[in-house]
C-alpha cells in the first residue's frame, strides 16, 4: 500500500534554514521510504507521543500516519527539533 505524502505549512518555514542539497537529501528520503512503509520508524514519547520520527543524517523528520496519508509536520537539525 503506497502512503500519500503531505507538508503541514509549518514545513516551508523549517526548508528555509536548509541548504539545496540537504533539502533533496531529505525530500529523497522522504518520498522513497515515508511512502512505503511509514510504520517502520519509531513513534516518540512523552509529549510527542503519537507521532513518529525519520533519521536524515543529522535531521528529523516529524510525521503522524493518518489513515492512508503522512502528514509531516516539521524537519529540522536534531538538536533544535525536539525544542518545538
Amino acid at each position: 500500500m503506497a502512503y500519500a505524502i503531505k507538508f503541514k505549512e509549518s514545513v516551508r518555514k523549517d526548508l528555509k534554514k536548509l541548504g539545496k542539497a540537504e533539502i533533496a537529501r531529505i525530500f529523497e528520503k522522504i518520498f522513497e521510504e515515508l511512502s512505503v512503509d511509514p510504520t517502520r520508524y519509531p513513534e516518540l514519547k512523552n509529549k510527542f507521543k503519537g507521532l513518529r520520527r525519520l533519521r536524515v543524517g543529522d535531521y528529523r523528520v516529524i510525521y503522524v500516519i493518518v489513515n492512508e496519508e503522512v502528514i509531516v509536520l516539521r524537519i529540522g537539525h536534531r538538536r533544535d527539533i525536539y525544542d518545538r
